[in-house]
């Protein structure tokens, strides 16, 4: 037996309308990005970007491929991002299970610090950073320059100490969902702090994690403005950067910009599509008690 279909209300009907506008918004330049990388520029030139196309080719993305170098850029944004991802989100982990789930003193004001932290804009820290790190000393085996200055772990750093208070704050809400009982259990059952962390609660926040870990994976590979302040070497740049190699002194071909932009954009998408269910799974998840 099919359940009745309720009627669509005007209010509704208005936020799917909405919400349709807002995703033609987001997709329309996308769209466009592609459909100018398949054709020539000489063509698009004559006839303008939004004519219908005499030809298409993939010509753009080959040479895009290799005129920007992007292998090797892609190569500087994992060294990254990858350690940034990982030690944000068990840093987070961490501090969240600690505030949750551990009766500490303090722990709603700790959390209300590590909210506030969120508000401050990055832009107002780029002299004091700039010149602490390139006071901070560094092996030569870590760092090129012998300082913090134009090396990996300054860029890691500095986004792991952005990001790890917004982590902290969405995972100690999540954790706190999660029936205290299971840890009483638990703890009846003998196990330490770090079983009950480890093998009982973290594996509960799975969705949480895979979600935070596509946003900040998304955030850090995106950045372009750390690199650019905190880095001086052009082969350490990440791939963001990689797009000037595009853009010549006295003319520059946008279609093959964007045929660039695409493939600097396309792993984000890759793994937006491989965690996308875990995505909306930890945003769902959490929202309501019980």
């Amino acid at each position: 037996m099919t359940r009745p279909r309720r009627p669509l209300r005007p209010l509704r009907a208005l936020l799917h309308l909405f919400l349709g506008v807002v995703a033609l918004g987001w997709l329309i330049p996308l769209v466009l990005a592609v459909y100018a990388s398949l054709r020539p520029y000489d063509e698009t030139a004559r006839l303008g970007y939004f004519s219908l196309p005499e030809s298409l080719t993939f010509g753009y993305y080959a040479e895009a491929w290799t005129q920007a170098e992007l292998p090797r850029y892609y190569l500087n944004t994992l060294i990254i991002v990858v350690p940034g991802v990982t030690i944000t989100l068990l840093l987070a982990s961490f501090t969240a299970f600690a505030i949750a789930r551990l009766r500490i003193p303090g722990r709603k004001v700790l959390l209300v610090v590590f909210t506030a932290g969120n508000l401050l804009p990055p832009q107002v820290l780029i002299t004091p950073l700039y010149t602490m790190y390139t006071w901070i000393e560094l092996p030569a085996w870590l760092s090129d320059s012998l300082s913090l200055y134009d090396s990996y772990l300054g860029l890691i750093l500095i986004h792991v100490g952005f990001q790890f208070g917004f982590c902290t704050f969405v995972l100690a809400n999540f954790m706190r969902t999660i029936p205290v009982e299971i840890g009483e259990a638990a703890l009846v059952d003998g196990a330490s702090v770090w079983r009950r962390y480890w093998q009982l609660t973290l594996p509960l926040c799975r969705p949480a994690l895979a979600a935070l870990g596509t946003l900040q994976f998304t955030w850090m590979y995106n950045d372009f403005l750390w690199a650019l302040v905190l880095m001086s070497s052009g082969d350490k740049l990440p791939v963001t950067s990689a797009l000037n190699n595009l853009r010549g002194q006295f003319f520059t071909d946008y279609n093959l910009l964007a045929a660039g932009s695409v493939l600097v954009a396309l792993p984000t998408l890759i793994v937006f599509q491989l965690l996308h269910k875990h995505f909306v799974a930890g945003l769902t998840l959490g929202s309501t008690k019980g």
